[in-house]
């Protein structure tokens, strides 16, 4: 991506609706990294400041690998907004409208809208049993047992769970905006129901091809837009017959569009992508927990 300094890393930085990146480019240089070294690049306030840390990696069956680190500094298994932007870098390399990424969750196909700055990302097949997502017990994934609140008044019921890459907790209310997010996203996230987690979504279904989302983002936080929870929404939506199966999603960062193709069931996103800036990190910052 740059050119690399024997006393710096390269990076660049990106985003896709706001939901932000710091990528290295590691296909060609070693790049120590761990949980630490993650959180200390992804701190805004001491670091470059980012949702996700991105690391591109080579690989024998893709055109890279990516592999993701929230900004806790924990690994995790998709990024949909992340694809896209990755999904560019290796497009221009290669001079074409396509290219292959390998994840944690599988691999994705990238290809280049005829809409300027936007991609198109096949995000496979969404996981839809219980223990795929996983939740702590088996129980209808399109309505589980779970609640905030009051047992014979709760703030919050009966949301619907779906894995696409992560875990995806999403709760149907009439206004996203009435609720506290902040407050309940992290008590949710780290519930006893989800082993490894979850995003929590709350959603807003305006008619059968818009929704309206915002999501607390497992070991993020708040965030201005998540493609794979985008993703989710629409197919728990269909699953409820709530929708169609293509429609637009409202995050706060702007539109994603979503379709769960009928032919063969994968779920396929497009949104636009940014560059923000291209800059070097001292390579003190890679020793940390080392």
């Amino acid at each position: 991506m740059m050119t690399d300094r024997s006393d710096h890393i390269p990076f660049r930085k990106m985003n896709g609706l706001g939901n932000d990146f710091v990528v290295l480019d590691a296909r060609t240089q070693s790049i120590p990294m761990n949980d630490a070294i993650a959180e200390a690049i992804s701190n805004r306030e001491t670091g470059i400041g980012c949702d996700q840390l991105i690391m591109i990696k080579p690989d024998a069956t893709a055109d890279a690998f990516m592999q993701i680190r929230n900004a806790s500094g924990g690994e995790v298994d998709a990024c949909g907004n992340a694809s896209r932007c990755v999904g560019d870098i290796l497009m221009i390399e290669k001079g074409t409208t396509s290219a292959t990424i390998r994840t944690n969750a599988g691999k994705l196909v990238c290809e280049r809208s005829a809409q300027a700055d936007m991609i198109t990302v096949d995000m496979g097949l969404p996981q839809l049993r219980w223990d795929q997502i996983p939740i702590a017990e088996e129980m209808d994934t399109r309505q589980i047992e779970l609640q905030i609140g009051p047992i014979d008044s709760p703030l919050l019921h009966s949301p619907s769970v779906v894995n696409i890459g992560n875990p995806h907790c999403i709760f149907w209310v009439e206004d996203v905006e009435a609720y506290d997010l902040s407050s309940i996203g992290p008590m949710l996230e780290f519930h006893p129901m989800f082993p490894q987690r979850a995003n929590i979504s709350l959603a807003k279904v305006i008619s059968r091809t818009e929704i309206v989302l915002k999501v607390w983002e497992r070991g993020v936080g708040l965030t201005k837009a998540c493609g794979s929870a985008a993703c989710a929404v629409l197919v728990a939506a269909v699953r409820k017959n709530l929708t169609g199966r293509k429609a637009t999603v409202h995050l706060p960062g702007g539109p994603l569009m979503i379709e769960w193709r009928e032919e063969d069931n994968h779920v396929l996103m497009s949104g636009p992508y940014q560059y923000d800036f291209d800059g070097t990190l001292p390579i003190e910052i890679f020793s940390k927990g080392i």
